[in-house]
Parts: C-alpha cells; structure tokens; sequence
C-alpha cells in the first residue's frame, strides 16, 4: 500500500484529503506544518507528498526542495491556491512532478496521483521485505549478504544486492531504470550507467533464475518488476 504524506494547514481540506486519499487505498499522514513534514520525512518513508505553498512556519517551495535532497525519487504534488504563471513554473524548477490549483476535483486529483506513482515507479521500500527475500527455491539474506539457490550458496556482488534489494521491497510495482541507476554506484563511488545496469540485471537473472522460477520481470521502456518466482 502506498503511503501519502499530506502538508495541508487548512484542517478541513486536509482531513477530507485524508478521507478521499484513504478510501482510494492509500495510506495517509497529515502534517500542518513545515517542521511536522520534515519530522515526519527524515522518520518515515512515502510513496507521494502532497504540498502546499503557503504553510504557517514556511514557504513549500522550500519543503519541496529538502524533500528531493533526501529523497529524489518521492513524487511531489504541489496543491495550491496559488496560480500565477511564475509559481506553477518555480514548482516545477523545484523538482515537483505535478501543480494542481484550489479549488480542484477530487477524482481528478486521485488520478493525477495514481499518473504520478505510475511514473515514479516507486512504492515505499518499507512496505517490502528489507532484510532479505525466501520462497522454496530462492533465499536472500540482506544482513549477512548471502543467498542461496536451490540450496546452493551464489556468488552475488554488492550491486545485485542493492538491486535485489530494491526489487524485493517493491514487489509487485514496476521500478524504473532511471530510479535503479540513481541507487547503484560502483565501489569507486562510480555511478552505473545504463548499459552497465543490464548487464548486471542479465547477470543477476542468470544467478537466480531458471526455466521454472522468473523473478524479474521487465516492462518495456519503464523498468522492472519482481514477481515471487512464477
């Protein structure tokens, strides 16, 4: 279930937010706030933010700007009654993947969340399983760095456990390519470029995968999806 941060001052607005946001099957948190929104991204993980400009303790062009230092890859949704021309174009520059202006349409705006997700091909890593993976055929062990294959120990490099890691935690939803290559990087500090990413992903399959047991799945021109080794 994706989790969706909402920073909204108005109370009103933003528990009919929560409601609507909830009965579509998401999960929400509230925050009325800048620092309650900051507090709440450096604890916990969220598949969308829902921001608006004019908050009580701050501007949420800035919020916006914190939010994609620490998390590139979050999808951000600017709610707003501000609709002058050079606003909607600042929160775009801020990295915000949508600009919606008060008053809205509440199915409209649920759409434009789910393009949105769609889009970042990011479900939170929490929701998965971060210590490891195991079905009858395949073991991961995140902590000690080990799997197992059939019962026989594999030869896995760091990369193809942070993109086993990655796949696992967002089973079922398609990651990108672009969001994959934003968090691998060599032992160098070298990041991966695309041709290098599949290579690694053929390379992982082989390891993993056999005629009856596919875990990776890919979507073309997106990414990749983890699928439990059907």
């Amino acid at each position: 279930m994706e989790r969706i941060l909402v920073v909204e001052d108005d109370l009103m607005l933003s528990t009919g937010l929560c409601f609507e946001l909830d009965a579509a099957g998401y999960a929400t948190q509230a925050a009325y706030n800048c620092k309650k929104a900051e507090y709440l991204i450096d604890q916990e993980r969220f598949s969308l933010v829902i921001l608006d400009i004019n908050l009580p303790d701050g501007n949420g062009f800035e919020l916006c700007k914190r939010i994609k230092e620490i998390y590139s890859d979050i999808p951000v949704i600017f709610l707003t009654a501000n609709d002058l021309e050079e606003d909607v174009l600042s929160g775009y520059d801020m990295g915000a993947e949508d600009y919606i202006t008060k008053p809205f349409c509440m199915p409209i705006l649920l759409k434009r969340v789910a393009v949105a997700l769609r889009h970042s091909g990011m479900a939170p890593e929490k929701q998965g399983n971060t210590d490891g993976y195991r079905d009858d055929f395949l073991q991961i062990d995140f902590g000690a760095l080990t799997a197992l294959r059939g019962g026989e120990k594999l030869s896995v490099t760091p990369n193809e456990y942070k993109l086993l890691k990655v796949l696992t935690a967002n089973a079922g939803n398609v990651v990108t390519r672009k969001l994959l290559l934003e968090k691998l990087w060599d032992c160098d500090g070298n990041f991966i470029d695309d041709h290098t990413l599949t290579v690694t992903m053929n390379r992982l399959r082989a390891k993993i995968e056999d005629e009856e047991h596919i875990y990776i799945k890919t979507v073309r021109g997106l990414g990749y999806v983890w699928e439990n080794g059907t």
